[in-house]
């Protein structure tokens, strides 16, 4: 596959911190749809790197459906789906288009600084539950065919946290072909999630992704995130008194 056959899907949520690093280092024909819930200076950075094949849109939605709203968005036969907070290596496009058969693709997310042994960790165990069948994908390295998503309804909407393993295994029930590269890497660059705990962490994806993978959590509290967003950006009061 070629670069102009992607869209990367970015949702954001004040990422002014990470927003402009991350797509200094994209190729610049890649098309890209930022989908933007931000109160902070994210849209005006988006904005000023003046990237022509780049689309913003301000939508005060959750992350499952900003990712839906880019999808729907799109016109090109793949869509990537990706975060601000991460960092794409110079190799990682062309290890992608080596797996045009698939249907649905992802890859581990690693880190360079803090926390390492942790994401090494979280990516044998993706490799681990692959193997037994269990799709467990990270909405930070997602290739998906867009028919495929229209196909299966796209995102679910309740969803405020774990949309990208939900999507995963639907499109590999609904009997499609989903692989999984563990040298497809992407690199964290924001730890906010795990500097609130490893283990917090840890359990909260587990236990969550276990009662969704069951469908044991009812209807009305899926789009509850169990405290998954709280305390993870600056406040809008904390920013104006750092400000003053």
């Amino acid at each position: 596959m070629r670069i102009e056959e992607i869209t990367l899907v970015v949702p954001t949520r004040n990422e002014e911190r990470n927003i402009g690093a991350f797509l200094a280092r994209l190729p610049q024909a890649l098309p890209i749809i930022v989908v933007d819930a931000s109160e902070d200076r994210t849209p005006e950075i988006v904005t000023a790197a003046r990237r022509p094949a780049c689309t913003l849109v301000r939508c005060p939605a959750n992350v499952s459906e900003a990712r839906q709203l880019g999808a729907d968005l799109a016109t090109t036969p793949w869509l990537l789906f990706t975060d601000a907070d991460v960092e794409l290596p110079p190799d990682y496009f062309e290890r992608l288009s080596g797996h045009s058969d698939c249907h649905a693709l992802y890859g581990p997310k690693l880190s360079r600084d803090a926390f390492r042994r942790y994401y090494r960790g979280f990516a044998l165990a993706q490799s681990v539950a692959h193997r037994l069948g269990v799709p467990a994908a990270s909405g930070s390295n997602l290739l998906v065919r867009r028919q495929v998503l229209e196909t299966i309804g796209g995102f679910d909407p309740k969803l405020s946290c774990n949309e990208d393993s939900e999507i995963a295994w639907r499109i590999k029930r609904a009997g499609y072909r989903v692989d999984f590269d563990p040298k497809l890497r992407v690199y964290a660059t924001d730890h906010r999630r795990l500097n609130r705990g490893v283990w917090r962490k840890t359990m909260h994806s587990l236990v969550r992704c276990l009662l969704l993978y069951l469908d044991l959590i009812p209807s009305r509290w899926r789009g509850h995130d169990w405290g998954y967003w709280r305390s993870t950006a600056p406040s809008r009061r904390w920013r104006r008194s750092r400000d003053e």
